[in-house]
């Protein structure tokens, strides 16, 4: 069994900066693809961005593309989402994922996902 447990998410300004961590236990992820998704206030969960396992291939959605970050420390069993030049439309809680296979092609998809986080909320403030 494969638990994520998700930090680093809070309050920042306009144009602020966050690092969301992502830390796995009970399995070591090094062979798996990992994704991050959100949820905004009444919207439904969607998809920010994936990367492969080895860490070779990285796909963000188009709202965050320039602006936002993901990779891994394999070492470490972590994955990471830095955050720069957030806006308020960033504004939600911030899911990781892992699926339930190693060494598939990564997904934007919800269902290609297995295992979930808590969440943790980011909040932007304009």
């Amino acid at each position: 069994q494969v638990q994520l447990e998700e930090s680093g998410g809070g309050l920042e300004q306009v144009g602020g900066s966050l690092r969301l961590s992502c830390a796995a236990s009970g399995r070591t992820l090094t062979s798996y693809f990992l994704g991050w998704f959100r949820q905004a206030p009444g919207k439904e969960r969607e998809f920010v961005a994936t990367i492969s396992w080895g860490g070779t291939y990285t796909f963000y959605s188009d709202s965050v593309k320039g602006r936002f970050t993901i990779y891994r420390d394999d070492a470490q069993n972590t994955m990471y989402l830095q955050m720069n030049n957030l806006k308020p439309e960033d504004t939600a809680v911030y899911y990781c994922a892992a699926p339930d296979h190693e060494y598939g092609d990564v997904s934007r998809r919800q269902a290609d996902y297995t295992y979930w986080g808590q969440g943790t909320q980011v909040t932007v403030s304009a």
